[in-house]
């Protein structure tokens, strides 16, 4: 690979939306940085991967400043440039709101906000040198509509979408877009584990498209908004969420209405 092959850090990307966003980067022909807290599980994606020659696996906490410094000076030191960031690092906690402890609050603003908050100041003097870029934030249809057991989990993809705004009006002048993807329900190994079968039809009856979303279909997302296809997109919120955001109640009752009309 050459060193004007573009290269992109992936946060998260272990496993879920994270590895399926580094794998449609790589299909393209980028190089990719790994960037996880989970070393066992990032280091197998890694070797499961097996393109040791266009990626490179950083084990980080996107809550330590100091880590993140670290884990683009190797980004730098490795690759010599950066053209996309994808924040996708987070953790859910989900309690009932007189449940929530000042430490699950803590840490979750502390990953989920504060993560990408480190990450991208970290990551742009890189990204200027390289003649600007793309940033990608992951927040979350939790972050644009309430629901229960996510006071802190909601609040802290509602900063981040804010944030998205902030870092596309300040950066902009550096040509470095900032833009926030919005999942919906996604089909993750996380999602399979927690959502009961209950859950998933009360999701289903909510969303137009009637079914979960899949990881590439948010990785494909992702890459758009970090190639030069989405040149004149900054500061947007993207909902990927077949359609859950912009529904209200009783849709289901009135789509079997339709049909049988």
């Amino acid at each position: 690979m050459s060193q004007s092959t573009k290269v992109a850090l992936v946060t998260g990307a272990a496993r879920g939306i994270g590895l399926a966003a580094a794998k449609r980067f790589l299909a393209e022909g980028w190089r990719v940085a790994l960037l996880d807290i989970n070393a066992e599980t990032l280091h197998a994606a890694h070797a499961a991967i097996a393109k040791p020659h266009d990626t490179i696996a950083i084990e980080c906490d996107v809550s330590q400043p100091d880590a993140v410094a670290l884990a683009l000076e190797t980004v730098s030191q490795h690759f010599g440039r950066l053209d996309a960031l994808v924040n996708n690092a987070g953790i859910a906690i989900f309690k009932p709101i007189l449940e929530v402890t000042y430490e699950d609050w803590s840490r979750v603003l502390a990953v989920n906000l504060t993560g990408p908050f480190l990450c991208t100041q970290a990551a742009v003097p890189l990204m200027r040198d390289s003649g600007g870029g793309a940033i990608v934030n992951i927040t979350s249809i939790s972050g644009l509509r309430a629901s229960t057991l996510r006071t802190a989990y909601g609040t802290s993809k509602a900063g981040l979408a804010h944030l998205t705004k902030q870092q596309a009006a300040e950066l902009a002048q550096l040509g470095i877009r900032v833009n926030a993807v919005a999942p919906g329900p996604v089909d993750t190994a996380m999602a399979k584990a927690v959502h009961t079968p209950e859950i998933r039809a009360d999701y289903h009856d909510h969303m137009p498209l009637n079914r979960y979303g899949l990881e590439t279909e948010l990785a494909e997302v992702i890459f758009f908004l970090c190639s030069d296809r989405s040149s004149y997109v900054t500061g947007q919120v993207l909902c990927v969420d077949g359609g859950f955001d912009s529904t209200g109640i009783g849709l289901p009752t009135l789509r079997k209405e339709m049909r049988n009309s």
